[in-house]
């Protein structure tokens, strides 16, 4: 064993900060996106806007 007292307040806190941690990693893995996708998305959709606006034919 160790010589220093444990702090189980702190080991506790951490022990919690790490399963929240994992969870969180797993629904990103499962549900999310990451910051490149969603800006290539989006600079994709502005793009498409952009090329459809101009081929658009005006009504007066």
């Amino acid at each position: 064993m160790s010589d220093k007292p444990v702090n189980l307040n702190r080991a506790r806190k951490l022990r919690d900060l790490a399963e929240r941690k994992a969870k969180a990693d797993a629904n990103a893995i499962k549900h999310g996106r990451t910051k490149g996708q969603r800006v290539l998305d989006a600079t994709r959709n502005a793009r498409a806007r952009t090329v459809l606006d101009r081929h658009r034919i005006e009504d007066e």
